[in-house]
């Protein structure tokens, strides 16, 4: 999708919030503990899910390597997503504040884009799931490389919960919103350059809203 224009040359850019989906938005913590259960079932490999949903951020094939030999891990990643949708997507929650969070970029004249590393037919069914109104959705992206899509929207800030996160924002120029609330401790997001550690995204409007004042 095309990010959308400003009106005029001379009219402010149209605000583009990006935000990240698992731990940030969404609470996949018991669908991805399911879905790693059922892998193992179907494959008869072991694999500790409950170490697994510890890690969530990366991209999918870093974890897969840590349970299959490197010569199976895209088999098995394909495997995991086919079993994502009967699995995950009714198990997974909206974290506290998201649906306000994005309501509120929207509110203020601005679009709200998702931009994560989960393969992207699965992030659209969370979002249509759990009524997340996103104005975007752009998935199979990591840390830096979020950066090429944020860019294209013309995003001035991108809000996470990784410490990947972060060097995505820092990578395409944009303002790094942290929230604690995934694997990244508050002290490891500021450690990392996040600009702004809120506790979660109920704490978001309000920052939303002085930070636009200021601008």
């Amino acid at each position: 999708m095309s990010p959308q224009p400003s009106s005029s040359p001379h009219s402010a850019p149209t605000l583009t919030v990006g935000f990240d989906l698992d731990m940030t938005l969404i609470d996949s913590r018991p669908g991805i503990h399911a879905v790693y259960r059922a892998l193992a079932e179907r494959t008869g490999a072991y694999i500790d899910a409950d170490l697994a949903i510890t890690r969530l951020g990366p991209p999918l094939e870093e974890e897969m390597a840590n349970w299959f030999p490197a010569e199976q891990v895209p088999a098995m990643a394909d495997v995991y997503r086919e079993l994502y949708p009967t699995h995950a997507i009714t198990r997974t929650l909206a974290m506290a504040g998201a649906r306000d969070a994005v309501a509120a970029v929207q509110a203020a004249g601005g679009r709200a884009i998702v931009v994560t590393a989960k393969w992207e037919p699965n992030a659209k069914l969370h979002l249509k799931h759990l009524g997340i109104d996103a104005d975007a959705v752009i998935g199979n992206l990591w840390a830096e490389q979020k950066a090429a899509a944020l860019r294209e929207h013309g995003a001035s800030v991108y809000v996470g919960d990784h410490v990947g996160d972060i060097r995505g924002a820092r990578s395409a120029g944009t303002l790094a919103v942290s929230v604690a609330t995934g694997p990244c401790s508050a002290q490891e997001l500021t450690g990392a350059g996040a600009d702004v550690v809120l506790r979660d995204l109920t704490e978001f409007p309000a920052w939303l809203t002085d930070h636009l004042a200021a601008a």
